[in-house]
Parts: C-alpha cells; sequence; structure tokens
C-alpha cells in the first residue's frame, strides 16, 4: 500500500482510528488525529508546543480547555449535513471532550506559540466558517473555511470541501510545495476522506512535475491522503459525493498555490 494512504484501524482506549504525527508522516508541520467517540465517552489531550482545531465532523460534545468550560458544541450528525463546529486549543492548553452522542472528532495540530502571549481558546461556530462555492460545471464545491489565514492561528489552516457525485476538486491540479512567495508557499497537507454512501470510493492522484513523485489513490471512507509536496486532485465518482476535511501548515502561514501549467488553460 502507498506510503500515502493511511486507512484507519480498530479504535483504542481513546476512540482514536487514526494517528498521523510529523514523526510518522516524514515532514514537519502537519499533525491529524481522528477520534470515533460512543455517547458519554470523553477523550483528553496536552497540545504541548502544538496548536489545535477541534472539529466536530459530526456529533455533539462538551468541550473544556484548561479551565474554560465551552459547554455543548456541534450540531450536525452527518459531515454532509450543514457546516462544523470548531474549537481553537492554543500551544501550552490541555483540552477534554466528553461526548453527548456519537462524536466523529478530528484533532488537527501544528506548531503553536506557548508563551505568555499565546492566543485564547475560541469557539468557531458554523457562522464563522466562511463559506464558498468554487468551481463552474463538474468542477463545482463546496468549501467551508474553519481556519483560513484570515483568522488568527500560529501555523494551522484548515478547511472542509464537499464534492458532489460526478465531480472533481482541487482542480485544476495545484500544488503548494515551495517557499517561494508571493507565488508559492509551503504547506504540508492531509486529506480526511469521507464518502456518501459509504460503501463508495474516490480517486485522488498526488505527483510532480518531474514524476519523481507520481501516484493515483483509490480512497475509501475514511481514509486520510498526505500530501508532503506535488499536485494533488480529487475525482467523485457519479453517485458517491465526496467530503475531505484538509489540515495545512508550513513556515508561513499563507496559502498560495501554483496551478499545473499543463491544465490552466480551462481557468481561461
Amino acid at each position: 500500500m502507498s506510503k500515502l494512504l493511511v486507512k484507519p484501524s480498530a479504535p483504542d482506549a481513546s476512540g482514536r482510528v487514526l494517528n498521523i504525527t510529523p514523526e510518522n508522516a516524514g515532514w514537519t508541520y502537519v499533525g491529524f488525529d481522528l477520534h470515533k467517540l460512543e455517547n458519554n465517552q470523553i477523550v483528553t489531550g496536552e497540545t504541548g508546543e502544538r496548536e489545535v482545531c477541534l472539529v466536530f465532523v459530526s456529533g455533539k460534545g462538551q468541550v473544556r480547555v484548561d479551565d474554560q468550560d465551552f459547554g455543548l458544541v456541534g450540531e450536525r450528525m452527518s459531515p454532509f449535513e450543514g457546516k462544523p463546529w470548531s474549537v481553537y486549543v492554543p500551544a501550552g492548553s490541555s483540552w477534554q471532550v466528553s461526548g453527548q452522542t456519537a462524536v466523529e472528532l478530528a484533532v488537527c495540530s501544528a506548531p503553536g506559540n506557548s508563551g505568555k502571549d499565546k492566543l485564547p481558546a475560541r469557539i468557531i461556530s458554523p457562522e464563522q466558517a466562511g463559506m464558498e462555492k468554487r468551481g463552474v460545471g463538474t468542477n463545482v464545491r463546496h468549501v467551508a473555511n474553519i481556519l483560513p489565514e484570515t483568522d488568527p492561528a500560529e501555523s494551522l489552516l484548515v478547511v472542509e470541501v464537499i464534492t458532489p457525485g460526478g465531480h472533481w476538486s482541487s482542480y485544476p491540479p495545484h500544488k503548494h510545495d515551495r517557499d517561494a512567495l508571493p507565488d508559492e508557499s509551503l504547506l504540508e497537507e492531509t486529506y480526511y476522506h469521507r464518502i456518501n454512501p459509504s460503501q463508495g470510493f474516490a480517486f485522488q492522484r498526488v505527483y510532480t512535475d518531474d514524476r519523481s513523485l507520481d501516484e493515483t489513490l483509490a480512497v475509501e471512507d475514511g481514509n486520510v491522503v498526505l500530501v508532503p509536496e506535488g499536485y494533488h486532485p480529487c475525482g467523485a465518482p457519479h453517485g458517491y459525493d465526496l467530503y475531505y476535511l484538509n489540515v495545512m501548515a508550513g513556515p508561513k502561514r499563507v496559502w498560495k498555490f501554483h496551478n499545473d501549467p499543463a491544465h490552466e488553460w480551462m481557468l481561461k
């Protein structure tokens, strides 16, 4: 199996089914965990030197960060219904989520600032996650910006996308693997994929200009694709809607991408 494709495991004691760290991904910035909690199950974490965005992919839970009680967070019971609730947790903090329903909780992380001037913990409501439609025709997809570069954070960029069946996304193919601003920023990225109905599949290709990396991956419900470099388009077959949650981070908190010149013509 490709090293870029990560499949879920059986839940551990904390309900964790995915655990991606800079160490096991072979990169520097992005971390991603996925917990599947049962009703009344509790998961806790310490951020250490990393900031965290807790994304309620589905379900509802009671959230605490240090001594601050954020109450009940979450609303939708499927990632294909509406926009998410999320919580930003700065470095040097502890957090706890207690499931009040079944919960699918994404823990997105990147280097943060744990000093005295660290950012405060905060709720990111569905209303704050700006929604936009991108593309035309069968390139239409629906984007919820959970933690864009215009909102406060140290390193993290977090976004989720719904791609209708028969459509393409992250397309025309683009990349962000060079620290060459203002033309392009260097950002590692994870794609957490969900598919509706769940027995479906999608495709994602990850490739570089020189094809030293060129892999086409068959993605199933609950899989993660690692994008350390290169272009990374996704395709959703007819009849199966594709959801993905993106986590990005790099040396600068700027999303500036470069389109594959061979396919950029379609934007004109």
